[in-house]
């Protein structure tokens, strides 16, 4: 899994709630560049994104794991006015959120077939 966060709180805990649900891989970026480098040198089966990386949105991110076919979920404290409309029907976590909402958002982004393209 690849978690793209700019929060180092937030990210340490994120870790320790997908650790938690069994996940054994993750990779981890602040940054887009960081993250496009990630997804250009290895596969994932999903992904977490941040919208808003200091200042940087990371759409361009979302952009390359569509083309790679990865399915994404965003996180964002600014709920759905963060995204653009290309990206609204993708899941949101509206942080904060807790184990049982990612728990959750990740259940149904694996479950749907067509890489997460429900609204959670």
């Amino acid at each position: 899994m690849l978690v793209v966060e700019d929060e180092m709180m937030l990210l340490i805990m994120i870790e320790d709630m997908l650790s938690d649900l069994g996940c054994q891989s993750v990779s981890v970026a602040a940054t887009v560049k960081q993250a496009l480098a990630l997804v250009g040198t290895r596969p994932f089966d999903i992904a977490m994104l941040d919208v808003n990386l200091n200042g940087e949105m990371s759409f361009q991110v979302a952009d390359a794991l569509v083309s790679l076919h990865v399915p994404f979920i965003f996180s964002s404290g600014y709920g759905a006015d963060a995204l653009t409309s290309k990206y609204y029907d993708r899941p949101l976590l509206r942080k904060p959120y807790s184990y049982h909402d990612l728990e959750n958002v990740l259940q149904r982004v694996c479950a749907d077939g067509t890489g997460g393209r429900r609204r959670v």
